[in-house]
């Protein structure tokens, strides 16, 4: 009995360390944004990242993780998760869709580092925060003009 187990788990971690070797999975724990496109649907995006007035000042997690070290790798992870688990069983949305709480961070990232030009309109603001939501007007500079 020990002896199955112990071929199952090896198969499991061999499976696993193949899928994230061939996954290029380190790339993901870096700040490179080029682990972005290791898969193919974020090309558009990256290319967009490109043209966009953000390439120069800005990278992928600057912008769609948490700056906290506890919140960046949860939501690292938890990215990672679902990422594997859309791409694994081809269940995501096409084109692409930021979730809400992705949006949330993203949102939360626009107004920590753009606080100084900001801080009149998030201080005296009659509006819910998910009424304020940067990219709805200012929707090319992180990825840059759609077409």
């Amino acid at each position: 009995m020990k002896s199955i187990l112990a071929i199952l788990f090896g198969m499991l971690a061999g499976a696993g360390g193949y899928t994230f070797f061939y996954a290029r999975g380190l790339s993901y724990l870096s700040n490179d944004p080029q682990a972005c496109v290791n898969c193919h649907i974020m090309r558009e995006q990256f290319d967009g990242w490109q043209k966009a007035s953000h390439h120069a000042h800005a990278t992928c997690n600057d912008c769609h993780v948490p700056h906290d070290f506890a919140g960046k790798w949860f939501t690292k992870a938890s990215n990672g998760w679902h990422h594997s688990k859309g791409f694994t069983l081809q269940d995501f949305h096409e084109p692409i869709r930021i979730k809400p709480g992705n949006a949330a961070v993203l949102n939360a990232n626009c107004r920590y580092c753009h606080k100084d030009f900001v801080r009149e309109i998030t201080a005296h603001r009659v509006l819910k925060d998910e009424e304020l939501y940067c990219v709805c007007c200012h929707d090319n500079v992180g990825h840059g003009p759609s077409r």
